[in-house]
């Protein structure tokens, strides 16, 4: 048979409900043999075991004599299986002395799998051995296709489990990255509160959370941070600050400590290209709307003066975390008046990008806060990030992308 063909052929044979390697090797073993394409009466699998560092015999199938199920034959005391870890494939005369007895006087075998190390060389993980009535060079080359093929097969097996795992882990990723979100809506006195974070992919490195101190439940904590790298290394930075906040915050630690404190951990555990950056404020319980911040390089938060109809910018009052040692984080206040809105958010907002490759910018951020400011705080949220995804539609490339409006409502 056609080489190309033989091996299209055993591909056909992949059976995706196998729940292991052997399960696939015997089900693709037995339509090798029962397929009228390819000249072959019988067929056994033997597996490598290392404990005992021999060949045992797992399977047989075909129009073979039987052999005893289990039956080993170890490697030192067949030299053969060695040239076959070096030749892939081989045909040679039996040598073992029950084989030689069950009537098989000339084998032909080839090696699957994965490689492994034996003593000085390597040996294949299975074997598999075929009866044919010819046994000559052309079923030499035909071995060899079925090694190769079966190999891909075994392969490719691994490979989607692997992936399927991976995807487990990456679902269990979101899910504690999701744990750590609060829920998006909250009221606090006189304060609507409503954030949504969404990754670009399947975790980010965006975050928010709103806490509470263990002594003082009129004192809110926001914070909102941007980890500067991506995927899963993002994730971990980000769950690695949230926690961190979740328990400066529990101490009641006061700001400047508590960042330069989260600043000096990111510093001992990630290298410094991967910062975070974030903006913290405490608002409490009081008529005048005090607002306290500090904000660590993040995107400078916009507060909307609804009296005013004017925006301010919330501006650094230090550098990123991670690479700075002691730096030390200013903090400053503001008031929250009557309807006011303050706009919190990641670069991925203003740093979204349409088919042109512009840039949705701050000054379209600014526009639509306007345009929604007598709305709630969830209906602003909302309706932002429908605007940046609108605006940034069929892009594949982007950012993750977090909002957290604060409204004061009374």
């Amino acid at each position: 048979m056609d080489q190309r063909r033989l091996y299209r052929t055993i591909e056909s044979f992949a059976w995706g409900n196998a729940r292991n390697e052997k399960e696939l090797l015997k089900h693709v073993l037995k339509q090798i043999v029962r397929s009228d394409k390819i000249n072959l009466q019988g067929g056994r699998v033997w597996q490598y075991e290392s404990a005992s560092r021999s060949y045992r015999l797992i399977y047989q199938t075909g129009i073979i004599e039987r052999l005893d199920q289990g039956y080993r034959i170890p490697v030192t005391s067949y030299p053969t299986f060695l040239r076959v870890g070096k030749e892939r494939s081989v045909i040679a005369e039996e040598t073992d002395r029950y084989l030689k007895k069950k009537g098989i006087t000339t084998y032909s075998v080839a090696g699957v799998g994965e490689r492994i190390s034996f003593a000085n060389t390597s040996i294949y993980q299975y074997l598999l051995a075929f009866n044919s009535e010819t046994i000559d060079e052309g079923l030499l080359s035909e071995l060899n296709i079925i090694s190769v093929a079966v190999s891909s097969l075994l392969s490719r097996m691994k490979m989607e489990r692997r992936a399927t795992l991976l995807a487990k882990d990456i679902d269990r990723a979101r899910e504690i990255q999701q744990s750590i979100l609060p829920e998006p809506s909250l009221r606090f006195h006189h304060y609507d509160v409503y954030g949504i974070s969404i990754p670009d992919r399947i975790v980010g490195g965006d975050f928010f959370d709103y806490l509470f101190s263990d002594q003082d439940h009129d004192r809110l904590v926001i914070a909102v941070g941007d980890a500067a790298s991506k995927g899963l290394k993002a994730a971990a930075q980000a769950m690695y600050v949230s926690g961190a906040l979740r328990m400066g915050v529990t101490l009641a630690l006061k700001i400047p400590p508590l960042m330069s404190k989260i600043n000096t951990l990111l510093q001992q555990t990630f290298s410094e290209e991967h910062f975070i950056s974030m903006f913290y404020a405490e608002f409490l319980n009081d008529r005048k709307g005090l607002l306290l911040y500090a904000n660590a390089g993040h995107n400078s938060p916009m507060l909307y003066r609804s009296k005013q109809r004017v925006i301010e910018l919330l501006e650094a009052t230090g550098q990123i975390l991670g690479p700075f040692q002691n730096e030390r984080y200013r903090v400053e206040n503001t008031y929250i008046h009557l309807n006011d809105v303050l706009v919190m958010y990641t670069d991925g907002i203003t740093e979204a990008r349409n088919s042109s490759g512009e840039q949705y910018g701050e000054k379209r951020l600014a526009q639509r806060i306007e345009h929604l400011h007598d709305k709630s705080a969830e209906h602003i949220c909302k309706g932002l990030l429908a605007h940046v995804e609108s605006f940034s539609k069929g892009v594949e490339e982007g950012d993750d992308k977090t909002i957290v409006i604060v409204k004061r409502i009374q």
